[in-house]
This record gives C-alpha cells, sequence and structure tokens, in this order.
C-alpha cells in the first residue's frame, strides 16, 4: 500500500435536529498512515445504512457513546484489504466491520471479520448475515421466547431485521402478520416471504386490522416502530404475551424528544392485565454468540429458504441523502450504499 492512501470521510459536525441533514455533515480527504502492526488496510465498497445510526448521533446516555463531533460517523462496511500487517488477512481478503463512513480505513485485524464472497455478495454479510441477521434471530428467538403455535405480529416487516423476524418465526411453526406502509410492501410480505398476513399502516386502521388477524390477541409482538403502532399492539396482547422492542423508528427523529405524549403508550396496563412483558435488548449483548445463529442462517440464506431484499443505492457522496430514505419509508429492505 502507498502511504499516501486518501480516504474520503463523512464527519459529524453537528447535532441533527429531527431529520439528519446535509449540514449535519462535512465531506473531508484525509491521508491514511499504512497498517502498522496488527492492522489492516480496507477498501471500503458497501456502507451498511441502519435505524440505529440516527441514536448514534444524539447527545445523551444511551448503550453506546455516541458519534464525536466532527468524527468519522459510524457505520458498518465492508470491503478489501489493500494492505495487512495482521497474520490472519492477505492482500484480497474480503471483511466486515465497524469501519464509519469513509471510502477507506485503516484498522485493528481484530475488528473486521472475514468473509467469503465468492459464496454470497458482500452486502449480504451486513445485511441478511450482518447486524440485521443477528438481531432478528436473537430479538425473535431469544428475547421473544418464541414457541411453535406463536401468534406473531411485526411492524416494519419488510425491513432488513422485521423480513428476517417473520421468515425466521414461520419456520419455526408461528402464525405471522408484518405491518409495512403500501401495498407493494405488503404484497412482499405475503407473496415472497410467506408471511400469513400483512397489514399496511398508511391505508388501513392498525388497531382494528390487528384484531381482525388476531382475534384471540397476540402472543409476541416484535416492535420496530414505536408510537401509536406500539400502542395498537398493546390494546391487542394475550395473557402471557411478549413485547420485544427492537427499534423506534418513529420516534427516533422527533425534536421534542422520544417518546412525546402524542406517542406515549397509553395502553401500557395491558401489560398488567395480560400478565405480559415489554422488554428491550440490544444486539451488542448478543455479539458473544454470534456462533449460535450464523451457521443455520447462513444455511438458510445459501439455500434461498431465507429471502432477503437489499436496497442499494451507489455514490459516496449520497451517503447523507440515503441515510435519510430510513426515516422516511423510501427504502424497501435493507439500505445499503454502494461507494
Amino acid at each position: 500500500m502507498q502511504n499516501n492512501l486518501e480516504s474520503r470521510q463523512f464527519r459529524l459536525i453537528r447535532r441533527p435536529n429531527g431529520l439528519p441533514a446535509q449540514d449535519d455533515f462535512e465531506l473531508t480527504t484525509e491521508t491514511l498512515d499504512a497498517p502498522g502492526d496488527g492492522e489492516v488496510a480496507v477498501a471500503v465498497e458497501y456502507i451498511s445504512l441502519d435505524p440505529a445510526m440516527r441514536g448514534w448521533m444524539a447527545e445523551g446516555k444511551s448503550y453506546i457513546e455516541p458519534v464525536g463531533i466532527g468524527d468519522v460517523m459510524r457505520a458498518f462496511a465492508a470491503g478489501t484489504v489493500v494492505a495487512s500487517r495482521h497474520p490472519d488477512f492477505a492482500e484480497g481478503d474480503r471483511v466486515t466491520g465497524l469501519m464509519g463512513a469513509q471510502t477507506h480505513a485503516v484498522m485493528p485485524g481484530t475488528q473486521v471479520n472475514k468473509v467469503d464472497a465468492s459464496q454470497l455478495d458482500l452486502p449480504t454479510y451486513i445485511g441478511a448475515l450482518g447486524m440485521p441477521g443477528m438481531t432478528a434471530w436473537f430479538g425473535i428467538l431469544e428475547v421473544g421466547e418464541l414457541a411453535e403455535g406463536d401468534r406473531v405480529l411485526v411492524s416494519a416487516a419488510s425491513g432488513a431485521v422485521g423480513a428476517l423476524v417473520g421468515q425466521i418465526a414461520k419456520k419455526k411453526g408461528a402464525t405471522v402478520v408484518g405491518i409495512a406502509g403500501g401495498a407493494e410492501k405488503c404484497a412482499y410480505l405475503t407473496d415472497e416471504l410467506g408471511f400469513d398476513g400483512a397489514i399496511d399502516y398508511k391505508s388501513e386502521d392498525v388497531d382494528r386490522a390487528i384484531a381482525t388477524h388476531f382475534p384471540d390477541g397476540l402472543d409476541i409482538f416484535f416492535d420496530n416502530v414505536g408510537g401509536q403502532i406500539l400502542n395498537a399492539a398493546l390494546a391487542n396482547l394475550r395473557v402471557g404475551a411478549r413485547v420485544v422492542i427492537c427499534g423506534a423508528i418513529s420516534q427516533y427523529n422527533k425534536t421534542n424528544g422520544v417518546g412525546g405524549a402524542e406517542d406515549a403508550p397509553t395502553n401500557y396496563l395491558s401489560l398488567l392485565v395480560n400478565r405480559a412483558k415489554m422488554e428491550g435488548f440490544i444486539i451488542l449483548d448478543y455479539i458473544h454468540r454470534y456462533d449460535e445463529a450464523y451457521p443455520q442462517m447462513a444455511e438458510w440464506i445459501v439455500s434461498g429458504e431465507l429471502a432477503h431484499k437489499e436496497d442499494i443505492d451507489e455514490g459516496f457522496d449520497n451517503f447523507v441523502e440515503t441515510l435519510r430514505k430510513l426515516y422516511t419509508g423510501e427504502n424497501f429492505g435493507k439500505l445499503v450504499l454502494k461507494v
């Protein structure tokens, strides 16, 4: 590797107020040092866009430190090793890791994972076999305590996590209905993913639709949305139900704080009446257990038994514009930026 490898980088220069804007970031070019002992240099090819990124930009207590002002925006990515001083990696290896929103990265070899790009496309390794896939697996099986015969409702069901949650639940013998926005996304759930039903939150009364699909109530609600969608699900729980809080994308860009009065869970007493539980989780708590999920997920994906959809935008300069699609409902499937 040449010593003057240049990396174009999106740096956070202002905490967003509402939806992230172009002015919240600065596009810079930095000259990177050659990798030192134990490090690798990676040419980034794909950047993962995930709802959690909005929380990473915000100040305040969370499960992880916020991105510092002036720092490269945190992001998962996939690329090719262009130089290595780590014994486990060679030039040409394909890798994934928390590389950030930049075109090149130099980082410890212990912080990247080698993947087989001859087996599956690189975006799959930051999608169905990356954080979203592991989130789906541990969220529905571990936190949701899924059992055969359960009646499961999934919000943001056509998204990167929700689509996998529903398919895993179906494979384990559950009845699954997904909530999504628009006829196209709802048809995808039933026609391509095998969900038992779909609810279009844009055109249907969600509370009434849930009751129609599940007249005897829900065993599991896997929530990626929060707000009034969560409220509707809480009104339709069965005794012993589990509510899994994976995300709350309807709340992330609220300027009056997450969980404002208009979106507060007013139906929370349903948890008491139904002796149900509501539990949030962070996938970082399960990193040491990925080996439990990865082989089965990989087998299903390679065989075609588990469908996944990547929504790939192109052009590094379009990072902010692509990121915004997550919070406006424009993306369809796992959102990825091709550098």
